[in-house]
């Protein structure tokens, strides 16, 4: 038997809070966890064992703001993407990336039972198992506040002469006598239920064999089966209750092939095939192979706004008409809805590798793998009078407004790849000397729209209407086209022990965006940047190479057998340099120079009425470096942290 029990309590004040901000911008989160694991082995037989595992955990998690005033002010001297933490001057979601987009709340209680059989002799080693999680709590909230923020088009100074000038602007409200500056910006997010609550139930059965079938030749291959119960229930109804699949169903909408909400998949069988093979006497060459699909349903990442649609129960909505439909998107009518068709995604996994010791002291491997993503997710945006119509009205755009709303569904459709070559060399150089060297190069493609990810995203699409476009398949987010890792000890005179680890990899990509609708399909948030007549592709710039050394020297003492003490120093990113990774600044509008044309930019703005201006001439002129939650350097950290140094000493007994 084997037991095990853990609990975490802890509070951090001012989270999220960075250099050079407010307080106001934090929040205070609070985390409870418990953890409970119950284990058991008994043998059937000297040739059968049973393994049976029990776990239990529970996760209460709550983020109050520091701030909730309901507003927040924007004055130009602080309002810059260049930062993450500085865009709002004053107020309420101080971040570039708003801190409501975190949730304010996590509960989730959790139990697994899992069972294995194992059976060991002769050339077979089967295995035999089961798993079932119990989910009973698994929800949250996302902060449902009514926020209003003014983004002003002068500094507080200039109001200080002219305060009747700010109140028109705080509300851009104007007066008979005075009009609202130029520039400045209202707007407001009403307030709402942010809550999601599911219940859900996993079930796998696998099994496996491990044959040797020669001395030389091991092959592994084996089956598992994998469903869920409730992944689409959340706060105890179906999507079918969901308001937005009423209202398409009563305004003839025919979106999906069939009006039903979606099922738990029931096809998720996921062969595996793996060979290893030593050819010859001395067994110092090895050749692998393996091919597997993987299952995973846990990638529902973006899909609360479909959960949070069924949180009160539904409304009479059988004509456009009925209280229980949604208001056409002009009266802010607005829905998300999981497309009937789901299918589990899954990866589809393939490697092939050899790998040769020369002798005891050196051994190089070289790997090649190949991992597609299938039935992945992605958002698709339908804008009420010009990709979502109903023929029940005009379809002019402002008819189709006043009655059609405006639709967020989420579909299993994408697709992806990586490839990737994995060379590894580790080798005892001399007595002192010991090396570990690692290199890949590799390739990862999706399809996407401003944000391309792997997998595990859900990615958006520009077009609903031609998902597939061209320009909407691109590098993902984690291309790195080259990764490059050096480890090595040097077990240097006097007893030190000298270890240093560098990492180097090529830029990874990013998109530029830009806040004007060029694609015409009345969504001003899925839109890249166009750039001298031609737009720009998903992920087409790229940021900047990333390199990083760090050393550490240690002096073992020992005392006896039994006693060791270990005084070392350790420096982190010895060359202090900055890694701005991939966060460049990512929309036209937010550049630090301005550009003549959001809808077609040619030149960059010189003074402010941009009759100066500079051609652009190159891509590269557009990468400016940004912010991001850890700005240690300043603007365009967002991997590592700078020079540092620390003195530790290790007492052993």
């Amino acid at each position: 038997w084997f037991l095990r029990a853990a609990s975490d309590n802890y509070t951090t004040d001012n989270a999220f809070v960075q250099q050079a901000t407010l307080p106001s911008t934090g929040t205070t989160c609070h985390n409870n966890y418990m953890s409970l694991v119950l284990g058991q082995q008994y043998s059937f037989n000297p040739e059968w064992i049973g393994s049976f595992t029990f776990d239990a955990s529970f996760l209460r998690l709550t983020q109050q703001r520091n701030s909730t005033l309901g507003f927040a002010l924007a004055f130009p001297f602080s309002s810059t993407s260049q930062t993450i933490s500085g865009f709002e001057t004053f107020g309420d979601n101080q971040f570039v990336t708003p801190i409501t987009a975190f949730p304010i709340s996590r509960n989730q209680e959790k139990y697994q039972f899992r069972y294995v059989v194992a059976h060991s002799s002769g050339s077979h080693s089967p295995t035999f198992g089961v798993d079932f999680i119990h989910e009973p709590v698994l929800s949250g909230a996302l902060s449902a506040n009514p926020e209003s923020l003014t983004v002003f088009a002068m500094d507080p100074t200039d109001y200080l002469n002219n305060p009747a000038q700010f109140a028109v602007d705080l509300t851009c409200t104007p007066t008979d006598t005075l009009a609202v500056t130029p520039g400045t910006t209202c707007s407001g997010t009403p307030g709402g239920n942010g809550s999601f609550s599911q219940n859900v139930q996993r079930l796998g059965l696998y099994a496996e064999d491990s044959w040797r079938a020669t001395p030389s030749l091991t092959i592994n291959y084996g089956l598992r089966y994998d469903t869920t119960f409730g992944l689409f229930t959340a706060s105890g109804r179906s999507q079918i209750d969901n308001p937005a699949l009423m209202t398409l169903q009563a305004l003839q909408i025919p979106l999906f092939a069939k009006d039903a909400a979606p099922h738990d998949y029931r096809a998720q069988f996921a062969p595996r095939l793996g060979i290893a093979y030593a050819p010859g006497q001395s067994k110092r060459t090895v050749l692998q192979a393996g091919f597997g699909m993987y299952y995973n349903d846990l990638a529902q990442n973006g899909w609360v706004t479909a959960f949070q649609g069924v949180n009160e129960p539904p409304g009479v909505c059988v004509h456009p008409v009925d209280p229980g439909c949604l208001p056409g998107a002009a009266n802010g009518g607005s829905g998300a809805v999981i497309d009937p068709g789901y299918k589990t995604p899954y990866a589809l996994q393939a490697n092939a590798g050899v790998e040769h010791a020369f002798n005891s002291n050196w051994m190089v491997s070289a790997t090649w793998v190949h991992e597609q993503g299938v039935h992945a997710y992605r958002r698709y945006q339908y804008q009420a009078g010009y990709t979502l119509f109903s023929p029940l009205y005009a379809s002019d755009p402002a008819t189709q407004q006043q009655n059609v709303p405006n639709l967020t569904v989420f579909r299993t459709d994408n697709r992806s790849r990586y490839d990737a070559l994995m060379l590894h060399l580790q080798a005892n150089v001399t007595r002192r000397f010991s090396l570990i060297v690692n290199d890949t190069v590799s390739s990862a493609k999706t399809w996407g729209c401003v944000l391309g990810e792997l997998f595990d995203y859900v990615n958006g699409v520009c077009n609903p209407l031609n998902a597939f476009a061209k320009g909407d398949y691109g590098p993902s987010g984690e291309d790195v086209l080259n990764r490059f890792v050096l480890a090595g000890i040097v077990h240097a005179p006097g007893g030190l022990e000298v270890s240093a680890l560098m990492q180097a990899e090529t830029a990874r990509p990013f998109t530029l965006t830009t806040p004007v609708d060029v694609n015409g399909l009345g969504d001003t948030l899925d839109d890249r940047a166009v750039i001298n007549g031609v737009q720009t592709s998903l992920d087409e710039f790229r940021g900047t190479p990333y390199i990083q050394v760090d050393l550490r020297v240690a002096r073992p003492i020992h005392f006896h057998d039994r006693y060791s003490l270990m005084p070392f120093v350790e420096f982190f990113n010895l060359f202090n340099r900055n890694n701005p990774g991939a966060n460049f600044v990512a929309n036209l509008a937010a550049l630090p120079t301005p550009v003549n044309n959001l809808s077609n930019a040619t030149a960059f703005c010189l003074n402010s009425d941009c009759t100066q201006t500079q051609p652009i001439t190159s891509l590269n002129q557009l990468r400016v470096p940004a912010g991001a939650l850890g700005d240690f350097f300043g603007p365009g950290t967002t991997v590592g942290i700078p020079f540092a140094a620390q003195f530790g000493v290790r007492f052993s007994f």
